[in-house]
């Protein structure tokens, strides 16, 4: 198979969302400067990116990684082709966001009460309720909405979430303008059949709109289930630059799927994402010196193939 450092030619795309900025950070010990972070986001444009998770409009209080928001946004470069996502979980994060000038806005909805309870002080119904309140707030500012459905494949608190349940949230959200739906497994503990089963669901219970998937490493499933999800028609996948990231309430994460690997991974199964895998591996080294740990993702080690 011949492949270039973007992906074969001709081959069909598959778009990255770069969580790194974000979910990548939040969980760090280390917390890093807004230049540094300016500097993450712009290299990752740089390299191909066109969709950025960006920054988190959250108590900077409870998430002190996440401080600095409306500077980041504020210095980062406007590349004309990249969209900059911002995490809001509530009115005043939106308010925030739009100030801040975001390209879109994301907000994450639990599949469970006792995930929902404990990150966000709300329970799933309250949240959807809150949903709706930002969507409507959203109506005629251009700015797009998508929504990420957190713990879908399971909680740390309630165990095991039953697909009906995840559907049952994807259809409420389905009632919003919500133009994408993200399926994410928060503490990494999903396996290929799941993303199957829940894609299918999703599918049915959300006619039209772009499906996601956000998956994180934990148990080495990770990148099982990304294949999974691209082989039932997913084309946008999140992932963090040397596979940095975990949830607080995440027992021994070891992050989510590493871009790096991720791109190796689509671009020899013949697909193509225009992200750089040489310029990704080399900014997920970058991380790790920042973060004075090694990168959980094996490209910055292992080198592309062939060399």
């Amino acid at each position: 198979m011949t492949t270039n450092d973007r992906g074969p030619e001709g081959g069909e795309h598959v778009e990255i969302v770069e969580v790194g900025p974000r979910d990548g950070l939040q969980n760090e010990s280390t917390v890093l400067s807004v230049e540094d972070r300016i500097e993450l986001i712009d290299r990752a444009v740089a390299a191909g990116v066109r969709r950025i998770e960006a920054v988190s409009f959250v108590n900077p209080k409870r998430v002190p990684q996440m401080a600095g928001a409306e500077e980041i946004m504020a210095g980062v470069r406007r590349d004309p082709g990249a969209s900059f996502i911002g995490l809001a979980l509530n009115r005043r994060g939106l308010d925030r966001a739009l100030a801040a000038g975001v390209s879109e806005v994301n907000v994450a909805v639990p599949a469970t009460d006792g995930f929902s309870v404990r990150n966000q002080g709300s329970t799933v119904e309250e949240m959807l309720d809150a949903l709706v309140d930002m969507d409507k707030a959203l109506q005629g500012t251009g700015v797009p909405l998508s929504v990420t459905v957190s713990t879908a494949f399971g909680c740390p608190f309630d165990g095991e979430v039953a697909p009906e349940r995840v559907a049952r949230v994807v259809r409420r959200i389905a009632e919003t303008s919500a133009v994408e739906i993200a399926l994410a497994d928060t503490i990494g503990v999903g396996v290929p059949s799941q993303v199957r089963e829940l894609l299918r669901l999703t599918a049915e219970a959300a006619p039209g709109r772009t499906l996601r998937c956000h998956f994180h490493n934990t148990r080495n499933t990770g990148y099982a289930n990304a294949l999974a999800a691209v082989e039932e028609g997913v084309r946008v996948l999140d992932s963090s630059l040397g596979g940095f990231g975990g949830c607080p309430f995440a027992p021994a994460a070891t992050g989510n799927i590493g871009t790096e690997d991720l791109l190796y991974l689509l671009h020899r199964s013949g697909l193509r994402t225009g992200v750089s895998l040489s310029e990704a591996a080399a900014l997920g080294d970058w991380m790790g010196e920042r973060l004075a740990k090694s990168p959980p993702a094996y490209l910055g080690r292992a080198g592309n193939f062939p060399a």
